[in-house]
């Protein structure tokens, strides 16, 4: 069975944007420079830490025929691409318009799709400032216009593309409206901050409603890495002590507080048919973890004579509950018994640069070496198709 893939992106077109600018000045997001090598998603007022680049990275692995060399390890996705290539330098001059027809429309998706062997995408944003606005009439305003314009991109796929629609948690009643519209939109799942904002935690009574709405429809929620809400000043790390090697090999640890929260402190308790989703933190970790959470209620259970966990123990919240989608992850494939092997779903992360296009079915083959081919389907296929409520049958 072709795999699908449950973490897949898209590259926002200028639509996305639109009138924002009008409203919200120079706080807005609006693409600048279009049609060039510095066509970028751009925030004005936040300088050069505004600028996002529109570029769909793994795409320019095809070019010129389809002839170009992929390196890439025994069970791992293929090597970052080199940027300084002459004909990839020619094609990023071009800014969005250079990137693969299939990013940039819908319609032509299946092309890239087909090129990697799979049979359909779960959409996420490649904009992930859609959800550190500050202000939270902005970030409600451009989610809005960002689903709006999704909605026509999956829309165009032919039953091969599902958008995960952005809910504005950070307004809970904003939320819940916006959840209504884009359930009425067809829309099988949601995604919301892989961080709350600090100063108002998941466990907060706030979020309710949400959770209520959400597990009412069956909706799903995704919490995708770098998706931070915004975090005020004072809770920012001292960018002169992080490393970019630190960072991203400890990117798990960005979701770990919010599964704390969400398991241990009540949300997923008394919303036990309420789905999460855990997407691009991979998953090799998740076992191990799992058990030192429970070391941790333990110790805090004997330490302070009492606790304010809800009873149950992580490892079965998770087991009902949580979803991690993986890449290339053997360590995930080795431990999958313990995370189980209903709760992990395989993505591509297609066109970005740590994607495994369109190597996807080789990196599959390898990774799962050994593996029972029910376990690999479900992990693959069937996990997604049962929580999102569709049938693929071929």
């Amino acid at each position: 069975m072709q795999p699908i893939s449950a973490d897949s992106h898209v590259v926002e077109a200028e639509d996305v944007f639109i009138g924002l600018a009008d409203k919200f000045g120079d706080d807005a997001p609006r693409i600048m420079h279009a049609g060039t090598n510095r066509d970028a998603i751009v925030i004005p007022s936040k300088g050069a830490a505004g600028i996002r680049r529109r570029i769909g990275i793994a795409g320019l692995r095809r070019r010129d025929g389809g002839d170009t060399e992929i390196n890439r390890r025994h069970g791992r996705k293929p090597d970052v691409d080199d940027m300084s290539a002459s004909d990839v330098v020619k094609i990023m001059a071009q800014g969005y318009d250079g990137i693969r027809v299939g990013i940039r429309d819908g319609s032509k998706r299946f092309i890239d799709q087909d090129e990697d062997g799979i049979k359909a995408e779960f959409l996420y944003p490649g904009f992930f400032g859609l959800f550190s606005f500050e202000n939270p009439q902005l970030l409600v305003a451009c989610q809005k216009n960002y689903n709006d314009w999704l909605n026509d991109y999956s829309n165009a796929g032919n039953g091969r593309l599902y958008g995960l629609a952005a809910i504005p948690i950070q307004d809970p009643d904003e939320a819940v409206r916006e959840l209504d519209r884009v359930i009425k939109m067809g829309y099988k799942g949601g995604c919301i901050p892989c961080t709350a904002p600090p100063e108002t935690p998941y466990s907060d009574s706030c979020y309710d409603p949400i959770w209520s709405r959400a597990e009412e429809a069956s909706f799903p929620l995704s919490m995708h890495v770098g998706t931070n809400a915004y975090t005020p000043r004072e809770f920012r790390q001292n960018r002169a002590l992080r490393d970019p090697i630190q960072d991203y090999a400890s990117t798990q640890t960005t979701i770990q507080r919010t599964l704390v929260d969400l398991i241990c402190r009540g949300p997923a308790s008394r919303h036990p048919n309420l789905k999460f989703v855990v997407a691009e933190f991979n998953g090799g970790w998740i076992a191990h973890w799992l058990d030192r959470v429970d070391q941790a209620i333990q110790r805090e259970s004997k330490f302070r004579g009492t606790s304010e966990y809800s009873g149950e123990s992580p490892h079965e919240v998770w087991s009902r509950q949580f979803f991690a989608t993986i890449e290339d992850d053997r360590p995930a494939i080795l431990t999958r018994s313990l995370i189980g092997v209903d709760n992990l779903m395989w993505g591509s992360d297609y066109p970005h640069v740590d994607s495994t296009w369109p190597c996807s079915l080789n990196v599959i083959d390898e990774m799962f070496d050994g593996v029972p081919e029910v376990e690999r389907t479900k992990i693959t296929r069937t996990n997604v198709e049962l929580l999102y409520g569709l049938d693929f049958s071929e």
